[in-house]
């Protein structure tokens, strides 16, 4: 198939492939954000309580944490398409039993929270192959890169236009119209799988019990100083630092003495600076030193959060949470590239999902603590003790700039 002529920028997107799911995605996401906001929206405006937006964030990224290693395995041993196709299936009927509850009246947090679960448990599966798919989707490796590059852009655009949308409809119609939205939009995401050409490679069976695929992947990752660190790194910020969000209906509606629009407006803005991160990694070439752009811009997200903490301005707010954000999607999307770039293929599913629970499994228990800390002190004192934390995992990553170096160095001169 003749690839298309397109900017450096946007080189990733010559792949029939990879412009399906990219679009399919972004209008996907859109509603996935709007869910996120009408669901975080609903609980704090039935309990008015930070302990049970952080339970209710527990909830729904606790089986990730739990489940993941073996989803890993279990991407590696089968297809990652019809995984993939399979999760975006169940994704859609979730959405659709939520609009169904809330459009009924027949809710309470405990449903939200079971919905959550059963939603955590479709990610775990979903992410490993989702991620490890990209390497399928974008036939040239050193395009790689810009692929999962342009991929952060798109989440990052959904981030920025479903928390608009949400806004203008969670005040004039409520969250069911959120919900259903979020579930018409995989419609988009499941015909541009079933549009794709893919040449699905041939895999040996493999016969071996699966825990040991799960103790291999634990074994390569500790193996390697530049995976096991940024992999720490991912855990040590998705605990401490990430969960911020989660306070942001308490900054909403008690530190700015705002409404909905307040809090989509809180989640636009830092879609915006996600957004400019991404476009900045889009931008990077290949062979570009992901390890320092890691603990630099993890650096930026941490201060970005302290700034942000005690800020009553609205307008300063935003600037700041905008940067913070910036920073945030920089060491996500460069993390993912160092990883994906840095892996065999064997061992991609596995190596993903050892990520994943350290990125996306740490929050739910990282929700929980603060949650429980903003209960017991305030949202600005958590908010600035998260950036505090930040600070310190960051500063204590940089000296793995010179330990990877040292590893390249021994490689080089073992092959010469």
């Amino acid at each position: 198939m003749a690839l298309i002529k397109l900017p450096t920028a946007l080189r990733a997107l010559r792949y029939y492939n990879f412009r399906l799911y990219f679009t399919g995605q972004a209008i996907s996401l859109i509603g996935t954000w709007m869910q996120r906001i009408a669901v975080s929206w609903l609980v704090y405006s039935l309990t008015h309580s930070a302990f049970m937006l952080g339970l209710v964030a527990f909830a729904g990224q606790i089986p990730v944490l739990l489940l993941s290693p073996y989803a890993g395995a279990y991407v590696d041993r089968h297809s990652r398409y019809k995984t993939l196709l399979f999760t975006q299936v169940i994704s859609m009927i979730q959405a659709g039993l939520l609009a169904i509850v809330v459009w009924r009246g027949n809710y309470d947090v405990t449903t939200i929270i079971l919905l959550s679960i059963l939603l955590g448990c479709i990610n775990a599966f979903d992410t490993p192959s989702r991620q490890s798919f990209m390497i399928v989707l974008v036939e040239n490796k050193e395009d790689l890169p810009n692929g999962i590059a342009l991929n952060s852009s798109m989440v990052t655009l959904a981030r920025l236009l479903g928390p608009a949308i949400a806004g203008i409809l969670l005040s004039s119609y409520g969250e069911d119209v959120c919900f259903l939205i979020n579930f018409l939009s995989f419609i988009a995401v499941i015909i541009s799988l079933l549009f794709m050409k893919i040449k699905i490679p041939v895999r040996p069976k493999n016969t071996e019990p699966i825990w040991v695929g799960l103790k291999e992947g634990y074994r390569y990752i500790k193996g390697n100083v530049g995976l096991r660190s940024v992999v720490l790194l991912s855990a040590a910020m998705s605990l401490l630092v990430l969960p911020y969000t989660t306070l942001l209906p308490i900054y909403a509606a008690s530190v700015f003495k705002g409404n909905v629009k307040t809090f989509s407006w809180l989640n636009s803005i830092s879609g915006l600076g996600a957004l400019l991160g991404a476009v900045y990694m889009a931008t990077r070439k290949p062979g570009s030193k992901y390890i320092r752009i890691i603990a630099y811009a993890a650096l930026v997200f941490s201060v970005g959060l302290i700034l942000f903490s005690y800020t009553k301005n609205l307008t300063l707010a935003l600037i700041f949470l905008m940067v913070a954000e910036g920073g945030l999607l920089t060491e996500i999307s460069a993390s993912n590239t160092y990883i994906q770039t840095h892996v065999d293929e064997n061992m991609r599913g596995r190596v993903i999902s050892y990520y994943v629970m350290a990125f996306l499994g740490m929050q739910p228990i990282g929700g929980l603590l603060i949650g429980s800390l903003a209960h017991v002190t305030s949202a600005p004192f958590t908010v600035l003790a998260e950036g505090v934390c930040g600070v310190t995992a960051a500063l204590l990553f940089i000296p793995v700039l010179k330990k990877v170096r040292k590893s390249r160095m021994s490689k080089k001169v073992a092959v010469a």
